[in-house]
């Protein structure tokens, strides 16, 4: 099944005029800026570019525009802290050490947040930072907490500001952000967007009112990377910008809603299925994005006029596929852009995710590709791109495609993912066959059901019949993984 993507008919007329564009070489452009935005929650059809038709993202279409729109390309997780982990460490989940969302307790000695990684974790920022980088974690973080052995400043970020916890990170007018170690309390926010709200009692449609503050952590994020830019932007900087946009709860300021007023046909939600309240939930959920492509508009605009247009390779991305519930309606939105399934699935809809990069003079604007790959890739890309190896990853380095050398960027046998939530799930993509095997925990007789991508990516035909062969190959494969050092089965998170 084809799909459609947006390139404008400028671009389209422009790139005839192209010729070959030069292969990027290490030695000749020595380390490039890296600026890697992970959104969190944002569904494949969620952006203009990947077919969105009414949620406004000019900036992300103009990224696609003038780079490289991947149509295959994969969350490592269905969930938050695992895609973090891998996206960290190179590594699938099936040898990952993050693999769910376990919430630890407050008497936990590790204290409270996520499971912190392994001490000795080797982490992409490690990586970077041995290359020459200056490297800044901005957004969500959710692999430790501050007081844990795994704080953003412990595994490889020279600087940090954000959410160290990512039930924190519900809310986007937080009461206090961390800079490093240290807490900077936001006069005039809010503490919690988990009210206790009964089924019985009626909200008002100005009770959100209480869930709105004066700071909203997207803007002052999107102002720590612009300082962060401009105070390193003579030595290579490694920049993972990562937004907590468009993640319930609903909650945005006022003139970025009101681009939306009258053209979105809705019904308040009355906060009583989880988050906030809010009179437009639609609106609210359109307002989020686009205020935060405004934000990467206001940054991509600071690198041309501090001259580091050219030098700097910009990625865009999601951590997984849309989430449900806390007055979302991503139906509405088609945010799965059509795929089954959704946060917390391992169906396309909840692990494919938009991907797009640009970079000047190297990537080759108006590019469409169909290379399969994840996230966990993106490790092994960056260490080819600065002349580095890394051996002990289960990424290939997709930098071919990026620069256009389809012939000899190398392929996966095949990606694996596996998750404990929502009874168990295992999936495996090995090239245009898709496996999944639902409710596996306690489950013998549980079956693989067997989609062809190339043909269905909406997975509406099982054609698991058809091919035996595929199911024992894809039983060898799980045999493959590495037992879990935490036992994530009994976790359902």
């Amino acid at each position: 099944m084809k799909r459609n993507f947006v390139i404008s008919s400028e671009l389209a007329s422009l790139t005839l005029c192209f010729c070959v564009l030069p292969l990027y070489s290490q030695k000749d452009n020595e380390n490039p800026n890296i600026i890697y935005i992970l959104v969190d929650d944002l569904g494949y059809g969620d952006v203009g570019c990947y077919g969105q038709k009414y949620v406004k993202t000019p900036n992300i279409d103009k990224l696609a525009n003038e780079g490289i729109l991947f149509t295959q390309h994969y969350a490592s997780a269905p969930v938050s802290a695992p895609t973090r982990g891998c996206l960290m460490t190179g590594k699938h989940l099936g040898n990952a050490y993050i693999r769910n969302n376990r919430e630890l307790k407050e008497d936990d000695p590790r204290k409270t947040g996520q499971e912190p990684l392994p001490k000795d974790t080797y982490t992409l920022a490690d990586m970077l930072k041995e290359r020459g980088y200056v490297t800044a974690l901005i957004g969500k973080w959710g692999l430790g907490s501050i007081a844990s052995h795994s704080s953003p400043n412990k595994q490889g970020f020279d600087f940090f500001y954000g959410y160290a916890d990512q039930v924190h990170a519900h809310n986007h007018y937080p009461d206090f952000l961390w800079r490093n170690d240290k807490q900077e309390f936001l006069n005039g926010n809010v503490t919690t967007v988990h009210p206790e709200i009964s089924k019985e009692e009626e909200v008002a449609l100005d009770a959100y009112k209480k869930y709105q503050g004066k700071n909203y952590s997207l803007d002052l994020m999107a102002d720590e990377a612009v300082k962060f830019i401009r105070s390193n932007q003579d030595k290579p900087f490694f920049l993972y910008l990562a937004f907590t946009v468009p993640h319930k709860a609903l909650q945005v300021p006022d003139e970025s809603l009101k681009m939306y007023k009258g053209l979105l046909d809705e019904i308040p939600y009355d906060g009583k299925r989880g988050y906030t309240p809010h009179p437009k939930p639609l609106s609210a959920y359109a307002a989020m994005i686009t205020r935060m492509d405004e934000k990467i508009g206001v940054i991509m605009d600071y690198l041309k006029e501090a001259g580091l247009d050219n030098n700097t390779i910009v990625m865009f991305t999601s951590d997984n596929g849309p989430a449900s519930g806390g007055g979302l309606d991503t139906q509405f939105f088609n945010s799965s852009g059509g795929l089954k399934g959704q946060k917390g699935q391992l169906y396309e809809g909840g692990i494919r995710v938009p991907f797009v990069a640009r970079w000047p003079k190297q990537i080759k604007p108006g590019t469409r590709t169909d290379h399969i790959s994840a996230q966990y890739d993106v490790m092994a890309t960056f260490a080819e791109l600065t002349g580095d190896i890394i051996e002990d990853t289960d990424g290939i380095s997709f930098l071919n495609t990026l620069l256009g050398n389809d012939e000899a960027q190398e392929k996966h046998e095949y990606l694996y993912w596996e998750f404990s939530g929502s009874g168990g799930q295992y999936a495996i993509r090995m090239n245009e066959w898709k496996g999944v095997k639902n409710n596996v925990r306690g489950n013998a007789d549980s079956k693989w059901e067997i989609y062809n991508i190339s043909e269905d990516d909406f997975e509406s035909e099982n054609v698991v019949s058809q091919h035996p062969e595929l199911v024992s190959e894809f039983d060898k494969i799980i045999r493959k993984r590495t037992p879990a050092v935490i036992d994530e089965w009994n976790f359902e998170k």
